[in-house]
């Protein structure tokens, strides 16, 4: 009866050793929207999937293309997605209304907004006194756009001098070459990969006027999640962004495998070009000195709220959000693994 007792006990341990592959919680499904087409600067969420890092925090991540960095917003408030990549400036325009389910930002990736002014090197704008009286082109309704009067009045220039032609955003940079425009507002990740792309030097022919080099320190682009997901799925964010976190670190390391594989996602991706923009957007908008402080992810809150108010104005906002109601830190990994690394070119 005994020798009984022990072949029972030790069935019984090996049914428990054994018990939790078939016990695993299923995977958390999660439906994340980038803001745009698949472009260098997407690598690295791409990568995290490849590589089995999101399998590995138990999720189960799909990744579908964008509309526009403040589509991410709206995407994720109509409930058809539970996380992208998008403009935190949309979640304060969003959280001045809808402050409970607006997405809040959970790890920022562009520590430096990407919005300037462009002109030709050897163009009539030499620096922003000599705004007045030049044509600024700019798509309608673009963010750049809506902060230009902002920027002015920050410089000490009459917004009602600004002389503004709204141009559609495929012709921006064609409208500037040809003079129609003497600078335009733009979206640097963009205009600056689209001068490449016509074979001339965005550094040396150009002239770049970023608004957060003129007192419009504003944020931009990183990880959103809905609350529904931060509330009832906190440790599913946790591992989104210890995955994401830890693919931004590999690619930047070794970017021209996370362009090759990103190609294997988007077979008309041009490699040589979205190599560049992603090491370019690396080196400018998230490599900055205050991402070396703080690590990857995080933002200082005193900018933060700075920010959030300047937004409020430019917009017209009738509430101004509290900081909290735009960005968490809370799911954010340990600091000493989010520090920048160098790039490899």
């Amino acid at each position: 009866m005994t020798n009984w007792l022990r072949m029972a006990a030790v069935a019984l341990t090996l049914s428990l050793v054994t018990a939790p592959a078939y016990a695993e919680a299923p995977a958390t499904k999660i439906r994340f929207t980038l803001d745009w087409k698949i472009q260098g600067i997407h690598a690295w969420f791409y990568w995290a999937k490849a590589k089995g890092y999101f399998k590995a925090e138990n999720l189960d991540v799909t990744i579908d293309q964008g509309e526009g960095s403040a589509a991410t917003v709206t995407r994720i408030l109509s409930g058809a997605y539970d996380a992208g990549f998008g403009d935190i400036n949309a979640i304060i325009q969003n959280a001045a209304t809808r402050p409970a389910e607006t997405p809040r930002m959970v790890y920022m990736i562009y520590s430096k907004a990407p919005f300037a002014l462009l002109t030709k090197a050897n163009g009539p704008l030499k620096s922003l006194k000599d705004l007045p009286g030049t044509k600024v082109g700019a798509p309608a309704g673009a963010a750049t756009l809506k902060l230009l009067p902002v920027l002015a009045k920050n410089n000490q220039i009459d917004p009602a001098s600004l002389n503004i032609t709204q141009v559609a955003p495929n012709l921006q940079e064609q409208m500037l070459l040809q003079g129609q425009v003497d600078s335009i507002a733009v979206f640097s990740a963009t205009s600056y990969m689209n001068l490449v792309s016509l074979k001339l030097d965005p550094d040396k022919d150009f002239r770049w006027f970023f608004y957060s080099d003129h007192g419009i320190d504003l944020y931009s682009n990183g990880v959103m999640v809905s609350p529904k997901l931060a509330h009832e799925k906190p440790d599913a964010v946790k591992g989104l962004l210890r995955a994401i976190n830890r693919a931004i670190r590999e690619t930047i390391a070794d970017p021209q495998a996370a362009i090759d594989l990103l190609a294997t996602e988007e077979p008309l991706l041009k490699k040589d070009i979205e190599l560049r923009r992603l090491t370019y957007v690396y080196g400018s908008l998230i490599d900055t000195p205050e991402a070396r402080q703080l690590g990857l992810g995080d933002v200082n809150d005193e900018r933060l709220k700075s920010s959030i108010s300047i937004v409020s104005s430019a917009f017209e906002l009738a509430k101004q959000p509290d900081a909290v109601q735009v960005f968490d830190r809370g799911f954010l990994p340990p600091k000493a693994e989010r520090m920048p690394p160098a790039a490899n070119h």
